[in-house]
């Protein structure tokens, strides 16, 4: 081949940050790097190696402020011209002709999937409200990707679900409906939802991150031999039309993105509160596919003898998950006596008392009131954080309340980082005069 037909290659670039663009997401851009060439500095903000990059542009993709850009040199940039303009010249090639053969063929299978599938957990009838918050993103997720949307109902006498998942935004559910579903167990409920995805074939299945959903989930992974990213608490779609499922890793210590390329469906499990909820519209309708279940009660070895609610109930019955306000502590509390001031806040305000990890470590509170990656999500109107440092453990569980007031003594504590109000001040001085001055208000009000 000459010099002048010879085919030139693409250049690529390399990473580079723009500066006063990066907001410190907890290192999405370090986490997609497939050569570990991106660091992060104590503020949050990355340190690119360039000799080390390799121009593959997912950090540029994955960066939520747009704050990483492809550098070209001006070689590099005439090179990229010459290279349009031999595109533009020569014959229109398949993109799928420049993949090897093993990669066309995978290309080929999982173009076979199509559509954003939540499977609605229920429990006697009763839907778990996450079902109907996954309907939200998965809407969100189906419009990009130009799909259907549908629900996935499973159980006895369960037909209801189906309406209800067409008025969170379901357009289609597909329905087994059987005595055998009536109480859970994980082979019956996995082997038919094995049986649709084999029959239907959706490109993106998702499931609430509970005991039940976790269960299945994980079971229906194993079955199809795909991939499943626990925990999620961001989910998009890139240019091929891959999900982007973040989670927190290492610890919580930063954001990880995972992309399952190579299997269908893309399966991820996010749990309650962590998506806002779609709003209700009784109006909307959609279409039943009803299913008859491949399971027989005679082929399954477990047998429920016994149902035993386990919910507790009383005063301690607190659901810091379904509270509008919060009231948490940290081990700056230093006893569990002290959580007393903030009781005391949350009883004024009409809320709960909730803590981090910290606390429930250190044997201040329960492991029920604990928000954060190994304890609850919550979404509450209002958040107040006292005592509390702001590990990412702790912020993955609370940052998308629609209000954070942060008390702290330590000005740099990073709680104060997602606060959309912070008290730098003693907690124990702070609190009792906001109860006090609340308890003023109310009195002159009802006077």
């Amino acid at each position: 081949m000459d010099e002048k037909n010879k085919k030139i290659k693409k250049p690529r670039g390399v990473a580079r940050l723009i500066s006063g663009k990066c907001i410190a997401c907890g290192g999405r851009c370090e986490a997609a790097c497939p050569k570990g060439c991106i660091t992060m500095e104590d503020n949050g903000e990355p340190i690119i190696e360039t000799k080390d990059c390799i121009g593959c542009g997912k950090c540029v993709k994955i960066c939520p402020s747009e704050a990483i850009e492809m550098y070209l040199t001006p070689e590099e940039l005439e090179l990229l011209k010459q290279w349009k303009a031999q595109k533009a010249a020569g014959p229109k090639v398949e993109e799928a002709e420049e993949l090897t053969e093993e990669e066309a063929a995978i290309l080929a299978k999982i173009s076979e999937y199509k559509g954003v599938w939540v499977f609605v957990e229920q429990t006697g009838g009763e839907a778990a409200t996450v079902s109907w918050e996954l309907l939200g993103v998965g809407a969100d997720l189906a419009k990009t990707l130009g799909v259907e949307l549908c629900a996935v109902v499973i159980g006895d006498k369960v037909e209801h679900l189906c309406d209800e998942s067409f008025y969170h935004g379901a357009s289609k559910s597909y329905l087994i409906d059987d005595p055998v579903f009536h109480n859970y167990r994980t082979e019956s409920y996995y082997k038919s939802v094995c049986y649709l995805v084999e029959k239907y074939k959706p490109e993106i299945l998702l499931t609430g991150a509970t005991g039940l959903g976790r269960d299945v989930a994980g079971a229906v992974a194993t079955r199809l031999r795909t991939g499943l990213t626990a925990d999620c608490t961001g989910l998009a779609i890139d240019d091929k039309r891959f999900l982007l499922q973040t989670r927190p890793a290492f610890g919580g210590n930063i954001m990880a993105t995972i992309v399952t390329e190579r299997t269908r469906p893309q399966m991820s499990t996010v749990r309650s509160h962590v998506m806002p909820m779609p709003e209700r519209d009784a109006t909307r309708s959609g279409e039943i596919i009803r299913e008859s279940s491949p399971v027989r009660e005679e082929d399954i070895l477990t047998k429920v003898l016994e149902v035993i609610d386990d919910r507790r109930e009383g005063a301690d019955a607190v659901d810091v998950a379904a509270a509008d306000i919060i009231v948490s502590g940290g081990r700056g509390m230093l006893s569990g006596e002290n959580f007393g001031i903030l009781q005391e806040l949350a009883d004024e305000l009409g809320g709960v008392v909730g803590c981090s990890r910290a606390a429930v470590e250190a044997g201040y509170m329960p492991l029920e009131r604990q928000v954060g990656q190994t304890g609850k999500t919550v979404r509450p109107k209002i958040y107040i954080a006292c005592a509390i440092s702001g590990a990412i453990q702790h912020l993955v569980g609370m940052q998308d309340s629609d209000v954070i007031i942060a008390i702290n003594r330590d000005r740099s504590a990073a709680i104060f980082e997602v606060a959309t109000y912070g008290i730098v001040g003693d907690v124990f001085k702070v609190v009792p005069s906001i109860t006090n001055r609340l308890k003023e208000l109310r009195c002159k009000k009802a006077s």
